[in-house]
């Protein structure tokens, strides 16, 4: 299920092989929230510029159209027309997104809707019967993720109860994969570290979850505003825990700098809205850092947005034009956009890949982690 292929120090090439196909590694999950990409992208726009994993949201989709509707419709990957693998997150994060209007107890979490306000229970069975209605290839538990700074206290007290939510989404998952109606009976689940920024609270609770003998765990609650070097630290200090034959998972992570610094510390697999959503305000990603295309010196500018990518957009279309489409509020803009930032990202993991293939993983880091963040 699952092949280390080889190792730079503690970076990793790895082979993830699924239901739904295999995922080279590192590979960045491309987050289509609600079964679709925002910047008008479809599943047969996902193939064509590389991407091998699409991430969807548990919350979202029970909220709408409903995951009784997508399990009528044959699962997400038929609703959706995506044929690769597909990973669930939980609902966690976004029940921790609606904090002014949630109340978390032993049992689950009780929440409004962000849509129509209409009352919502979640727990860990709940959330993941809804992942198996949807039949995704990976269902991430149910977990509670705490804000940054938060206290120690607060931050022990939710490892314990994250530890015991996971139990029982195992305990729920193996029941649902048994039953005759499960639309993908081979479903595996991935467990969340949490632990805020304590690392002595991080390393016990990853212990702990590492004895659960899980389809693959991750790394959560990084990356919602505490700085970049916590982060990485975090990551340093886990890493040695985690089972070594299972895949790794960074949530929510991030820029190109990030996700190298990542596969520098053993990280397998990333996600994260920022290339879609920075795409969307034209804010994109190229080879020598990151440009802004509403700048008025892009007007008259004749060179793709990267003159040494190959996606769909830079291959016909120049930054002028694209910047044209911006001011003139054309959807366009967003489309071409949001497929370069995507394309870049999965282009990104595939030159990582590369290197440790050549044994050249350092020099990539050197020359990479701190230019492809640079703004220009």
């Amino acid at each position: 299920m699952f092949k280390v292929l080889l190792k730079q120090g503690n970076a990793r090439r790895c082979e993830f092989i699924t239901v739904h196909g295999t995922i080279q590694t590192p590979a960045f999950m491309n987050v289509a929230t609600s079964a679709a990409i925002k910047g008008a992208l479809s599943a047969f726009d996902l193939k064509e510029i590389g991407c091998q994993v699409m991430l969807s949201n548990t919350y979202h989709l029970h909220v709408r159209p409903g995951d009784d509707v997508i399990y009528d419709m044959g699962g997400l990957h038929k609703f959706s027309r995506w044929d690769g693998p597909i990973l669930t997150d939980s609902g966690g994060f976004q029940v921790f997104s609606l904090a002014s209007l949630r109340k978390i107890k032993e049992e689950g979490v009780s929440f409004n809707s962000h849509v129509d306000g209409r009352h919502i229970f979640m727990g860990p069975e709940e959330s993941m019967q809804i992942q198996s209605h949807l039949g995704s290839t990976v269902a991430m538990a149910f977990d509670e993720c705490v804000e940054n700074p938060a206290k120690y206290e607060y931050a022990k007290e939710s490892c314990g109860r994250t530890e015991r939510w996971l139990e029982r989404c195992k305990t729920e998952m193996t029941r649902l994969n048994s039953l005759d109606s499960a639309i993908n009976k081979k479903q595996l689940l991935f467990g969340i570290n949490q632990g805020a920024t304590y690392e002595d609270l991080r390393i016990a609770n990853m212990k702990k979850i590492a004895e659960m003998n899980l389809d693959g765990y991750a790394i959560g609650g990084l990356a919602v505003g505490e700085p970049k070097e916590v982060m990485y630290k975090i990551i340093s200090a886990v890493e040695p825990y985690m089972p070594a034959e299972k895949p790794r998972y960074l949530m929510g992570v991030g820029t190109p700098g990030n996700i190298i610094e990542g596969v520098s510390r053993g990280v397998d697999l990333f996600d994260c809205v920022m290339p879609s959503r920075n795409a969307r305000h034209g804010h994109l990603n190229t080879s020598k850092g990151i440009i802004n295309l509403n700048n008025q010196k892009y007007e008259r500018d004749p060179l793709p947005i990267d003159p040494e990518c190959d996606c769909p957009t830079c291959k016909n279309f120049s930054r002028s034009y694209i910047r044209h489409l911006f001011k003139s509020k054309e959807m366009l803009a967003m489309r071409l956009c949001v497929m370069h930032n995507l394309y870049f990202y999965n282009n990104l993991m595939l030159r990582i890949r590369n290197s440790l293939e050549e044994g050249s993983f350092d020099r990539f880091y050197n020359e990479n982690v701190e230019l492809l963040d640079k703004r220009i």
